[in-house]
């Protein structure tokens, strides 16, 4: 716990300067929080705003999206959400009077309309539906917090700043101004025996069976009695792909949207005829 404390202060010194202790100045004339000082489960370091920027673009921030940032701080990442993307955001704070100030800072941004600042805890509050979802937290706190996001909606955005979940491997690692970011979607549960066919098409029902960790997957396909191995398995989110040898030996590449037991979408003939296909789990 004490060195991912010392590696948190580390970067963020090293991406501030030197300069960073003690002479740069937070907060207002109200409350000036202070770098490194206490929180509940860490210490408070704020992200830089071009960093910010870069997270929220990387998560594909919409006007459509809800962000959450959980350990709000100053609240500068809903806000940025807000302001620059036109999402909706909400951050979860424990400290009060940083709360406060996130609601004072969301007012003279003339965001306070889109965002809400919540006193709370990031273990108790629900924040289940979030679309995007961001954290300079600890390894420690990320894997405490990562079966709750495992639960979330599938296709939920993920975005961590510097730390990692452990070995559920991120779907993208982002570099910039000399620091580590990491980018995950929630994947689709597609584990176990589906059985899927063409709509309209001349194959005949065929079964697909998901071995699944996380969003890795491998597999097998049978078609008319015969087993072969599931080819190009990719999973993000709700969006799956995979591929197979047809009893005619023509490559099938099936590209679906799955909705809890059952997936749609097209399954395709050397990449070019696309016919409907509907699946569902056993």
């Amino acid at each position: 716990m004490f060195r991912s404390i010392a590696l948190a202060i580390a970067l963020a010194l090293t991406a501030l300067g030197a300069h960073a202790q003690g002479t740069l100045e937070y907060g207002d004339e109200i409350y000036k929080p202070s770098m490194g000082q206490a929180g509940k489960d860490v210490i408070w370091i704020p992200t830089p705003p071009a960093l910010i920027t870069a997270l929220l673009r990387a998560a594909k921030v919409t006007k459509d999206d809800l962000v959450y940032d959980l350990g709000a701080g100053d609240g500068k990442i809903p806000i940025a959400a807000a302001r620059d993307f036109a999402a909706k955001a909400v951050g979860i704070e424990y400290n009060a009077d940083m709360a406060e100030l996130a609601r004072r800072n969301a007012r003279r941004a003339n965001v306070d309309s889109q965002v809400n600042i919540i006193t709370g805890d990031i273990f108790v509050e629900d924040f289940s539906k979030a679309t995007v979802v961001t954290m300079y937290l600890l390894p420690e706190l990320n894997l405490r917090l990562r079966p709750i996001i495992l639960k979330m909606k599938p296709g939920t955005r993920v975005v961590s700043h510097a730390f990692h979940m452990g070995d559920w491997e991120p779907d993208e690692q982002l570099a910039e101004m000399g620091r580590d970011a990491y980018l995950w979607y929630v994947p689709a549960r597609v584990d176990g025996t589906w059985t899927f066919k063409e709509d309209g098409g001349s194959m005949s029902e065929g079964t697909v069976t998901f071995a699944q960790r996380y969003q890795r997957i491998g597999g097998t396909v049978t078609i008319g009695g015969k087993s072969q191995p599931m080819l190009a398995g990719a999973l993000r989110g709700d969006d799956l792909r995979f591929a197979f040898v047809d009893a005619d030996q023509n490559l099938r590449t099936a590209h679906v949207k799955v909705a809890g037991d059952t997936f749609e979408g097209t399954l395709s003939l050397h990449g070019a005829v696309n016919m409907p296909v509907k699946g569902a789990r056993r």
